[in-house]
């Protein structure tokens, strides 16, 4: 397949199917004129590589996994600690969705006036819905 067929079937753009073979993801089979060619594999090692960038990894922990040229080498303890980081992001913003829900339906004659959004605007300031840190989420 030429790079344009891989394009259309796969959904990923030429400029980042040249990009993946420059990083070394992909590897064309040679050139038919100007167009690289493609075996029907790197359809495979495409969906592959967008399975990884779906799950948040980088494409040097891909291309690890990817460098063999045969089958992948799943790093499965880097799978877990995704895992695990994507856990502590979901409770993170459930618990900003929870507080966003209360803001929307209190009460309170003002939201100043509200222990349940004070606690929220507290946690905010402490950076426990910031993903870069990791601190304990508020009482809900």
């Amino acid at each position: 397949m030429d790079i344009s067929q891989v394009a259309k079937r796969s959904g990923v753009p030429a400029s980042t199917l040249r990009y993946y073979e420059e990083r070394g993801l992909i590897r064309s089979l040679g050139r038919h004129g100007i167009r690289r060619q493609f075996g029907a594999e790197v359809l495979e090692r495409l969906a592959l590589i967008a399975l990884g960038r779906s799950a948040g990894l980088s494409l040097d922990e891909i291309g690890s996994m990817l460098a063999t040229g045969g089958d992948p080498l799943i790093d499965r303890e880097l799978l877990l600690r995704r895992a695990d980081e994507l856990e502590r992001t979901i409770l993170r913003m459930q618990a900003m969705r929870d507080g966003l829900r209360h803001a929307a339906n209190c009460t309170a004659p003002s939201h100043m006036e509200c222990p349940k959004f004070r606690r929220l605007m507290k946690a905010a300031a402490a950076g426990a819905f910031d993903p870069q840190d990791k601190p304990s989420l508020p009482r809900r």
